[in-house]
């Protein structure tokens, strides 16, 4: 479940980090830090292809790209109550920090339990 939890939101951070990359300017210190989870979600991708059954993990893959995408799509279309948008990309954007510190704990800990099941 870490696994696929993980493999979630890893998709969700490669789509708000393209888009932000796309429609704002990048610093340098999120450039590394996009290069940091960036190599984190390779190893989880590795884990992925060593220790999962490739017909479950393949449609995974298909399933998360489509949810992740509409969802930041509805995002940028806008979502509004009374006139007032209820979510904005700023407030994603926001968010990053926090997701990538999440995405890095998480395959730190399948990797972990993985190792002491070794």
């Amino acid at each position: 479940m870490i696994f696929y939890s993980a493999l979630f939101l890893a998709f969700l951070y490669f789509k708000i980090a393209r888009v932000h990359k796309k429609e704002e300017r990048v610093s340098s210190s999120d450039f590394i830090q996009n290069l940091f989870v960036g190599a984190a979600i390779v190893s989880l991708l590795v884990y992925g292809f060593m220790y999962k059954n490739l017909y479950q993990l393949i449609p995974t893959f298909f399933l998360f790209s489509t949810i992740v995408s509409l969802m930041v799509t509805a995002v940028q279309v806008g979502i509004f109550v009374d006139g007032k948008p209820l979510l904005g990309l700023k407030q994603i954007y926001r968010s990053l920090p926090l997701l990538r510190v999440f995405i890095v704990l998480l395959i730190a800990v399948l990797w972990s339990m993985h190792a002491q099941n070794i």
